[in-house]
């Protein structure tokens, strides 16, 4: 395999018709090498527009996914940001060169390891991978100017909303299977909130997910 030839394939035919247009992400995804992320029995599906699987039962974002939410944040260089789910380490990666610093939190030890290793290998510094479940977010450090949630929750925590800046963003896929939708949201005020939907979706749960409360009436 060519693996420059699809790695651009991967960015024109995947990620730029899904409207994500801004130069310096469409850069990155050649700077941060995606195939250094994925497990190595999957490593000819690392550009493709899939899921990929991860130890646990656990999977990577499709490309197209991971880019959206990054173009969407809009993180500037000077931004402290929570990763919710750390997975194998690629979209902290991402998250890490445009922002300060990145705390990523992950359920799974294994996936701790294998996130800590793939972020050193690949000379990334300013990550701190924190194990732990952050469903309900990571008061240690916040409030956090970025939040970004790596699986889908069916309902979206109060506590993430309170540990956002005031100006700062949350990117989170709510619902349930078969349709969900990402959104982003940006904390307007004390008690005021701006939500946006970006685009519909199916993606694997956030393994701690709080399901709803059932009612019976």
């Amino acid at each position: 395999m060519n693996i420059e030839q699809a790695r651009f394939n991967m960015i024109e035919q995947q990620i730029r018709p899904w409207d994500v247009l801004d130069a310096e992400v469409l850069e990155l995804l050649h700077v941060v090498k995606r195939e250094n992320f994925v497990p190595a029995a999957h490593k000819a599906l690392a550009f493709a527009d899939i899921e990929i699987p991860l130890p646990g039962g656990e999977a990577m974002l499709a490309p197209k996914i991971e880019a959206r939410l990054l173009q969407d944040l809009g993180l500037k260089k000077h931004e402290s940001v929570l990763e919710i789910g750390t997975g194998c380490g690629y979209l902290s990666a991402l998250l890490a060169h445009k922002a300060r610093h990145v705390t990523t939190v992950e359920i799974s030890p294994e996936l701790k390891a294998l996130a800590e290793k793939n972020l050193a290998d690949n000379g990334v510094t300013n990550v701190s991978v924190e194990l732990g479940n952050g469903a309900q977010g990571w008061a240690t450090g916040a409030p956090w100017d970025v939040i970004v949630v790596g699986g889908s929750l069916p309902v979206l925590p109060e506590a993430l909303l309170q540990q956002l800046k005031v100006g700062g963003r949350l990117a989170v896929i709510i619902g349930a299977a078969p349709a969900m939708k990402a959104q982003l949201v940006t904390r307007t005020g004390e008690a005021g909130y701006d939500t946006r939907t970006l685009f519909e979706t199916n993606v694997k749960a956030l393994e701690s997910a709080v399901a709803p409360s059932k009612f019976t009436f």
